[in-house]
């Protein structure tokens, strides 16, 4: 079902509520009066009847008779009837096809006045006294008027209420077509975007001032979502062409250097030497891909279910580290509390050591040899924050913004040898831990890299 025919639906049906229950209180209130209206003439024909009857001296039933079909208007299966303080009808004549019980008329003795059914007839007794003694008088008749008017009420009802709801159809799909027109126009103009036209917006400015809050939102809503998709299809792009180069350039260098060795018999040292660069070339390749492979890990959704103390990560960072390098960084572990557990993060350790890892190496290779690179934990309650600081040559400030795009090198570094996606892996891990990493770097100064983690 399309969403303008539940609006029209749900519309038609809140109506049909709304008027069912307004036509019924009318209609109620329409039986609750004709009842109380016939009451009140059955009231005043039983006071004219004890008036004439008692007050002139027992009048007699066929002379009353006569006097109410000349001043008084009949009315449908009419039941008038007096009765004395021992229960016997006086008056007008006995009717013996109703017979008051004695509790009948015991409660409009208690209550000097009952409203009461007989049957099909509408009845009032009064309790009436007079000089010649006390008296019961009871009037009764059928309300056929009443109900003929309440039967063609009720058709009327009737019709007027599947009328209304024929009309309200009509006018709910009007209403709905024209409340939906606002987004079947951002419908139409998202559905042409394709992933070629991820540039395209949706048009804010075609929506009616009227419904510029809700609908407005929406379309601004799938601009941000169009936003973020061309940016990351514009990384995955540039991904995709920097990894075909990266993986290719060592690829296409070992295959020249194997097709130089066999053009031609060689000295056994030529051979090893070919060799051994073949081999640096494709120990490159593996490291570029063991790189691809952590970076797709770490965007998977790896799970974190590790209890990992830092303190110890930093050891294992530093044990990671070549022989001959690891003198050059320094642990500072800082003022660690005296629980143990407040150091421990929940987490995936092969990838945590390997993001501090990349930050060492970095700050290893882009620094002087003989310079040390500092590892410091410092722990506060609720966040611990890990630094890794040296004094290299340091990053240039226009390149900064860009060094968490994956294979991005600046020109100060094409001379070292490196991927460049040491520092976006880096980052992907540390996000994946609920983390932030941060850099500061000045060039020929040195970078400051600082990762927290919070509770």
């Amino acid at each position: 079902m399309t969403l303008r025919n539940r609006i029209t639906l749900l519309f038609m049906a809140m109506v049909a509520v709304l008027l069912f229950g307004a036509l019924l209180v009318v209609f109620l209130l329409q039986i609750d009066y004709a009842h109380r209206e016939f009451g009140q003439r059955l009231r005043e024909r039983a006071l004219v009847t004890g008036y004439i009857f008692l007050e002139k001296d027992e009048l007699q039933a066929g002379a009353f008779r006569s006097f109410e079909k000349k001043y008084l208007q009949s009315l449908s299966n009419e039941i008038l009837q007096v009765y004395d303080a021992a229960g016997n009808v006086r008056f007008v004549a006995e009717d013996e096809r109703v017979q008051l019980p004695d509790h009948i008329l015991a409660s409009i003795v208690a209550n000097k006045e009952l409203e009461f059914t007989l049957g099909p007839r509408q009845a009032v007794g009064l309790f009436y006294q007079d000089n010649q003694g006390n008296y019961v008088i009871v009037a009764a008749a059928e309300n056929v008027a009443a109900h003929k008017r309440l039967r063609y009420v009720g058709s009327v009802m009737a019709g007027i209420f599947v009328l209304s709801l024929v009309a309200m159809y009509f006018v709910g799909r009007v209403f709905a077509g024209r409340a939906l027109a606002p987004i079947a126009a951002i419908n139409d103009q998202v559905d042409r975007i394709t992933a070629n036209d991820l540039h395209v917006r949706v048009d804010e400015g075609k929506l009616r001032a009227s419904t510029q809050d809700d609908l407005t939102r929406l379309a601004r809503t799938f601009n941000r979502l169009l936003e973020r998709l061309e940016t990351r299809f514009d990384g995955q792009r540039t991904f995709v062409s920097n990894a075909s180069h990266e993986l290719r350039t060592p690829l296409t260098a070992s295959i020249g250097e194997l097709q130089v060795l066999l053009a031609r018999e060689r000295s056994p040292e030529d051979y090893r030497e070919g060799v051994a660069s073949v081999l640096g070339e494709l120990q490159q390749l593996k490291a570029l891909i063991n790189s691809l492979l952590e970076m797709a890990q770490a965007d998977g959704g790896t799970a974190l279910n590790e209890d990992i103390r830092l303190d110890e990560l930093l050891l294992d960072v530093r044990e990671g580290v070549a022989p001959d390098l690891r003198t050059r960084v320094q642990i500072d572990l800082g003022n660690l509390p005296d629980d143990p557990a407040q150091l421990e993060i929940r987490g995936h350790r092969a990838l945590l050591t390997r993001a501090i890892g990349n930050l060492v190496d970095n700050a290893l290779k882009y620094s002087a040899q003989g310079q040390c690179v500092q590892l410091r934990l410092r722990f506060q309650p609720g966040s611990w924050q890990v630094v890794v600081e040296d004094e290299g040559q340091g990053i240039a400030e226009q390149d900064l913004p860009h060094v968490f795009q994956p294979f991005f090198r600046s020109h100060s570094a094409r001379s070292v040898v490196g991927h460049g996606v040491g520092l976006p892996l880096a980052r992907r891990i540390v996000e994946l831990h609920g983390g932030l990493l941060e850099l500061r770097s000045k060039a020929g100064v040195g970078t400051v890299a600082e990762i927290t983690f919070r509770q």
